[in-house]
């Protein structure tokens, strides 16, 4: 940390001077990062799925966006959400990361822990964060803001497995995770965001003699984070951002972004909050930036990214969908071409994402060549809820994790994906989740 006057405090990234340190506590052999992205609905499976052969393949129309990484990904076809026992929608997340059925259908959770917090457990001692945990537009419809079956993907590693909510403020976000405010600072709205906005004024002479202990890798490394750090509180104030790496439709404050919009739906989403639903992409945008940098911050080494809840009633006016996204899977009848458009844009944000990490020096070697990202749903096919041939991806270089391919699998269960992400990051064990569900590691990952 970089502590400034009174206590404003921020997060590092990682600098050649603290090499010796982050040697010992990770093996270079195991991933060192953990994201994983949820997206609501499932896909259309034959316009996501690539065509060609292993390593030499096209990616189908909604995955199109992906192409300039499509090195780094690792398209995973044939899995099959097994475990995935109770409410159609509701099992599916929980089943997602933890590989477990529904206890107690409608109403219950799930029986274990999610594989990122058995993952947080073993490789975030010592980090501010466990893990953390983002949504975007969350709760909508039936879980009317509150925390259900319907929305949670995270489990606490330990019995009795308690769901964790996200957080859902992205100016709070901000605060906790880059800087500290003095608490007994008055509480009066303007005032805050203002200091929020000012972070690196507060550090003054300690940057400087920091800066001056470095050699000159590092102060390049600290000068683009703390850029970094300044476009992000841009973003918070209707200011335009510096560089051309930011570029979002609107920059403008959030405050036209209601986090807790869901206290205020009905149950088949008629009610609408087109302000905040308008603000989806740019406070999903803030989200990943902050998710990027916490990791590189060594803030946390697992965090997790739901874009809504398997609800998504909320609508997509920057696509021209003035209906929420559930009416498209199955309530105003199924509507593939509109649920094409919103699985598109949904790859469109996984590429930023991906770019985002990729560019992060840690050392010789990018975020992302040191992470594993994992992108999944609750379901495969939106009107019928199968969940079948899962659309999984994964990306990154972590564990030695091979991409630049489209593995097929005859069927297997997605226990088994769950198992061998945990073996990526050291963990051996050879079973995950419902043991019934699960046949061992999946092979042709490494």
């Amino acid at each position: 940390m970089l502590r400034g006057a009174g206590a404003i405090a921020i997060a590092l990234p990682w600098l050649e001077i603290m090499g010796p340190e982050r040697t010992a506590r990770a093996q270079p052999s195991t991933a060192k990062r953990l994201l994983a992205v949820y997206t609501p609905g499932g896909t259309l499976i034959d316009r996501w799925r690539p065509a060609g052969t292993e390593t030499s393949f096209t990616l189908g129309p909604i995955l199109a966006p992906l192409a300039p990484v499509q090195d780094r990904l690792l398209v995973l076809d044939g899995l099959d959400m097994k475990s995935a026992g109770g409410e159609q929608h509701q099992a599916g997340i929980i089943a997602w990361l933890t590989g477990t059925p529904q206890e107690g259908s409608p109403s219950g959770y799930g029986k274990g822990p999610s594989i990122d917090q058995v993952i947080a457990s073993r490789i975030s001692a010592g980090r501010t964060e466990a893990s953390i945990q983002l949504a975007v537009r969350w709760a909508t419809g039936k879980s009317h803001g509150l925390m259900t079956p319907m929305n949670i993907a995270n489990f606490e590693d330990t019995a009795p497995y308690s769901p964790i909510p996200p957080r859902l403020d992205p100016v709070e976000i901000f605060s906790e995770l880059f800087g500290t405010l003095d608490p007994g600072a008055s509480d009066d709205a303007a005032r805050r965001l203002a200091r929020k906005r000012s972070i690196l004024d507060f550090l003054d002479r300690r940057y400087a003699a920091l800066s001056a202990r470095l050699g000159a890798a590092d102060r390049q490394k600290i000068d683009q984070h703390l850029t970094k750090i300044r476009e992000i509180e841009m973003s918070l104030s209707n200011l335009p951002a510096t560089t051309s790496a930011c570029q979002p439709p609107d920059l403008v404050d959030t405050s036209d972004y209601n986090p807790s919009a869901g206290l205020n739906s009905d149950d088949p989403g008629s009610i609408k909050d087109t302000s905040t639903d308008a603000a989806i992409p740019k406070v999903g945008k803030l989200m990943m930036d902050m998710l990027v940098m916490a990791l590189a911050c060594d803030i946390t080494a697992v965090g997790t990214l739901q874009w809504s809840d398997t609800e998504a009633k909320y609508t997509l006016p920057w696509l021209n969908l003035t209906e929420h996204h559930h009416f498209y899977q199955e309530m105003g009848g199924f509507r593939p071409a509109e649920c094409e458009l919103i699985y598109t844009w949904y790859s469109e944000q996984h590429l930023y994402l991906l770019q985002e990490m990729e560019k992060v020096d840690m050392g010789g070697h990018s975020l992302l060549d040191e992470s594993v990202v994992f992108f999944g749903s609750e379901i495969s096919h939106p009107p019928t809820h199968a969940k079948t041939n899962m659309p999984f991806l994964l990306a990154g270089g972590g564990g030695g994790l091979r991409t630049g391919r489209w593995v097929r699998y005859p069927s297997l269960p997605h226990n088994n994906l769950l198992v061998s992400i945990l073996n990526l990051f050291g963990d051996t064990r050879t079973t995950f989740g419902d043991p019934r569900y699960c046949t061992g590691p999946l092979t042709n990952l490494t």
